[in-house]
């Protein structure tokens, strides 16, 4: 009686094929987070030697959704052909070819959604690799943090990047290949002149990615350095593919092409040894010389005396229009912004101590 109950047809279907797809979705969709947490563990005793155990959790916090989309898709689809109706029914009808020769066919609900369950499972499956690629990254990221050199933590994301592009690309065939039954081959190979002209309209995008590796051959900056390029001044945040991000002194993001970077004058400020301070006072045309000369001296003692300043020149440059123009140059050896500010700050101050101990004054254009 039981058994007859089971086998009564609804829509094309029997009660037992429904109950069959019911189990299957219900399970799947109850247990997708528990076998994805499962899975992801067991996959990361693949990169247990490469990473250390307290990134166990990031990989499984990376994997995690992937696996759980890959997961209810394989059980929809699981579910799904548990089902005769509608599945066997015809949506359209064309003509195919069968050993040259041409026969009717039908394509059917069934095999458009075997279609779309295999864009997307192949989808899911890219996506795990692009996942993995980020756990990699995130791993050399910290080895690279923990050393001296900065190169290493700008070529990670770089690197990171390229690779993720290139998963991408294989992907993208992939997907024309099995879901679309395009020949890839056949295809890169007809671009012919159509790639040439593609190539030409993305040419400035080859060359910012060609800047992109001559900057990491060169090494003219790496992340953190403050460098000045086309007027732009500021600390380098991160090297694309196509541009490098700059983070300006007023705290800005900018974003400069990467052939701009290689092609123009770059100056990398962090790598300097010392910051040069040039200025000149002007003194009243009533000072006597002896006073000039005294400024003079105790300006040059007191800037050779100065424990963060080297190479002082002090010297009466000339006469102006309205004053008489002493010159004072030295260098700073702290990099620090707010130090170097603060130095200048102390030389200023003495300047005008100096000034008034000798009985002289400025002047100022009237």
């Amino acid at each position: 009686m039981t058994s007859n109950f089971f086998e009564q047809i609804f829509w094309g279907n029997t009660i037992k094929q429904y109950c069959i797809f019911a189990t299957i979705l219900i399970l799947g969709i109850l247990f997708k987070r528990l076998v994805s947490r499962t899975i992801s563990r067991l996959l990361f005793k693949l990169f247990d030697k490469f990473a250390d155990n307290h990134h166990n959790q990031t990989f499984v916090d990376l994997l995690l959704k992937p696996f759980e989309f890959f997961i209810t898709l394989t059980t929809c689809y699981l579910a799904v052909n548990q089902l005769s109706h509608p599945l066997q029914v015809a949506m359209f009808h064309y003509k195919n070819t069968v050993d040259k020769v041409k026969v009717n066919a039908t394509f059917t609900i069934g095999e458009f959604l075997d279609k779309v369950f295999l864009f997307l499972i192949i989808l899911s499956v890219f996506w795990i690799i692009l996942r993995i690629i980020d756990f990699i990254a995130v791993v050399l990221l910290n080895r690279a943090l923990k050393t001296n050199d900065k190169a290493d933590v700008q070529l990670v994301p770089f690197l990171k990047e390229l690779l993720k592009f290139i998963v991408a690309f294989i992907g993208f065939f992939v997907l024309l290949g099995y879901v679309f039954e395009v020949n890839a081959v056949s295809l890169i190979t007809g671009l012919g002149i159509g790639g040439i002209a593609i190539a030409m309209a993305a040419k400035e995008s080859l060359e910012n990615l060609l800047g992109s590796f001559l900057i990491f051959m060169d090494k003219p900056f790496t992340v953190g350095d403050v460098v000045k390029v086309n007027g732009v001044e500021g600390a380098i945040e991160k090297v694309g593919f196509r541009s490098t991000i700059i983070r300006s002194t007023d705290k800005t993001t900018i974003v400069i092409p990467n052939r701009s970077m290689i092609s123009g004058a770059l100056e990398n400020l962090t790598r300097r040894n010392f910051r040069r301070v040039k200025f000149s006072i002007g003194l009243n045309y009533k000072t006597p010389n002896q006073s000039i000369k005294n400024i003079i001296t105790q300006i040059t003692d007191y800037l050779k005396q100065h424990p963060k300043i080297t190479d002082p020149a002090v010297n009466f440059e000339g006469f102006g229009d309205t004053a008489l123009n002493i010159q004072i140059l030295f260098l700073v050896s702290d990099l620090a912004f707010n130090d170097f500010v603060s130095v200048k700050q102390d030389v200023n101050f003495k300047i005008i101590d100096i000034v008034k101990a000798n009985e002289a004054d400025f002047t100022f254009p009237v």
